[in-house]
């Protein structure tokens, strides 16, 4: 007989069935994984909304500034939007042949630096291209001075054959589509160009619309008393139905004539063109003309510097920031005597680096006695760690450079305990040492408060664990108290660092010419020289030079071993 319990060891277990029970269900019946998605997404959006004004300020207030500004180390649109049609003419020379433009790109550089002119527009495109080539900008201020004496002696005879043209409506009933049905085209062209002249867009508020027939017997004509027309509205808040045009519209209009064929029209308009085509007014070369403004314009120099940097965005102002410079035939450094900004650039890195490093050695003690002394002591002692937070920055600055002049207290004491002879006092100002000593002191509290705030929270029991395990004080420290602590040093250091890279106020005042940091030629070109491309372009390098540093630091250290306590 076989034994049932063999039998069951032999079969095994009993196998049960599946059941399909579906989906675990939620309260109100939908499936519990969709109820808690949906439960999730709700949290983390009422979480966004909390934290939805913060983010729009730092956007509005920071990101967007800054974005914008650093944009401005690229942004170029000043030489296109100026002299739009110069350009567009230049992109067919040859500056590499060594000859002039053609007539066509003096003609179109007359009208453009009319516009300019008459829109002030002319002498800030002269300061920026001066930031290439030196003495341009005094070369379009002394063109636009000059520019309009052709246009004003055609005026006047035109005027002179045809007194019709002294009145302002005369030239609008001319101009004007009167059924509002005109050449649009050259409205929209036309109010873009004004529009970025004046830092703004066109007024909505026009009636005139230039006439389709005229835009095509005489499109510099209807252009240019476009241009005007608008510029009358948006510029000068004044109506043009009245006022005469510049004189460049009765330039534009003389010329054209010479060649216009008017038999197609009829009217008062034919009438009207057909005497001022009877005007005998010879126009100069305009080649001729630009040469007696200025022979400046005569030299391919200024033409090839308008082409190089005619382009709406450029490498130009990175490659200044570098003591480097853009050029017709590409890259070329800049001459021996204007490199200093690579200078500049290592200054600041290895000046910041010292500060960092002479913050530690100062900062550690200070920050070990926080932690480790009695609470009384303690707090007293932290009042004199934060006393330089109540002290204006200027007012510390100020006082190191008394300290450290020559007549100062440092020098006078040193003297009066004769370590220096009074003839041979130290030079401890207007220079490197100076400017370390002064953001030494101004940076120290930054460097101190990370570190004590990580000392706090090392066990004391830590070190005496060691000494009872037979450990000296140096290497009870050194192997248990101080591996703790690195955390705190390198937060310290981040913060100092990053701080110090930017100061610009401190080396100004104690930093003389061999102290000053890259932060400084910054500030100056925002505020002084109004360079603000060039200025952009070597904060975006620093702020670069920044990020590298700080992976670099991720890399090696790791930015998870940084605390603040």
């Amino acid at each position: 007989m076989s034994n049932s319990k063999d039998d069951d060891a032999v079969a095994g277990p009993v196998p049960v069935a599946p059941v399909d029970a579906g989906p675990v269900l939620a309260a109100d019946g939908t499936p519990l994984k969709r109820s808690l998605g949906r439960a999730l997404r709700r949290q983390k959006g009422r979480a966004l909304l909390l934290i939805a004004p913060l983010l729009i300020f730092v956007l509005v207030t920071f990101i967007i500034p800054i974005g914008s500004m650093l944009f401005r180390s690229v942004e170029n649109d000043i030489v296109a939007n100026t002299l739009p049609y110069a350009v567009q003419e230049l992109a067919s020379w040859d500056a590499a042949s060594g000859e002039l433009p053609s007539e066509a790109v003096y003609k179109a550089m007359y009208d453009d630096l009319f516009v300019a002119t008459e829109a002030k527009k002319h002498t800030r495109l002269g300061s920026r291209l001066n930031y290439e080539q030196t003495g341009i900008s005094s070369l379009f201020r002394q063109s636009g001075r000059k520019v309009d004496d052709l246009a004003k002696d055609a005026a006047k005879a035109l005027e002179d054959a045809v007194p019709a043209f002294e009145n302002g409506e005369t030239w609008y009933a001319l101009m004007d589509a009167g059924d509002g049905e005109g050449n649009t085209t050259l409205l929209k062209n036309t109010r873009g160009r004004i529009g970025r002249l004046n830092d703004g867009p066109a007024s909505a508020d026009m009636d005139f619309v230039p006439s389709a027939e005229i835009a095509a017997l005489l499109p510099r004509t209807a252009r240019t008393y476009t241009e005007w027309a608008i510029f009358e509205v948006t510029d000068a808040e004044r109506v043009p139905t009245n006022r005469a045009p510049w004189e460049l519209v009765s330039l534009a209009l003389l010329e054209e004539l010479k060649t216009a064929d008017l038999s197609g029209l009829s009217g008062e308009r034919a009438a009207l063109l057909q005497q001022a085509q009877a005007v005998d007014f010879e126009i100069p070369s305009y080649t001729d003309t630009f040469a007696e403004i200025d022979q400046d314009w005569a030299n391919v120099t200024a033409w090839e510097t308008l082409q190089t940097h005619s382009a709406k965005y450029t490498a130009g102002y990175f490659l200044n920031a570098i003591d480097a410079q853009k050029t017709p035939d590409g890259f070329a450094w800049q001459p021996e005597e204007k490199q200093i900004l690579l200078t500049l650039f290592g200054r600041t890195l290895v000046m910041s680096l010292m500060i960092t490093g002479s913050c530690i050695l100062l900062g550690y003690p200070v920050a070990w006695l926080l932690a480790n002394l009695p609470a009384s002591r303690a707090n007293l002692l932290m009042i004199l760690v934060l006393l330089p937070f109540w002290t204006s920055l200027l007012v510390r600055t100020s006082a190191w450079k008394v300290m450290l002049q020559s007549q100062g207290v440092i020098n006078d004491v040193l003297v009066w305990i004769g370590l220096v002879d009074d003839a041979d006092r130290l030079v401890m100002i207007n220079n490197q040492f100076g400017t370390i000593v002064a953001m030494t002191h101004i940076l120290l509290p930054f460097m101190i408060l990370p570190m004590y705030s990580v000392m706090q929270t090392v066990p004391p029991t830590y070190l005496r664990a060691a000494k009872s395990l037979g450990a000296t004080n140096w290497t009870a420290f050194w192997r248990v108290y101080f591996p703790q602590s690195i955390p705190g040093i390198g937060a310290g250091s981040i913060l100092v660092f990053i701080l110090s890279i930017g100061y610009y106020i401190t080396p100004e005042i104690v930093g003389g010419t061999k102290g000053v940091f890259i932060s400084n030629r910054i500030a100056y070109h925002i505020s002084s020289s109004l360079n603000w491309g060039l200025a952009a372009a070597l904060g975006s390098i620093l702020l670069a030079v920044v990020l590298v540093l700080y992976w670099c630091y991720d890399r090696i250290v790791g930015i998870d071993n940084v605390k603040l306590g």
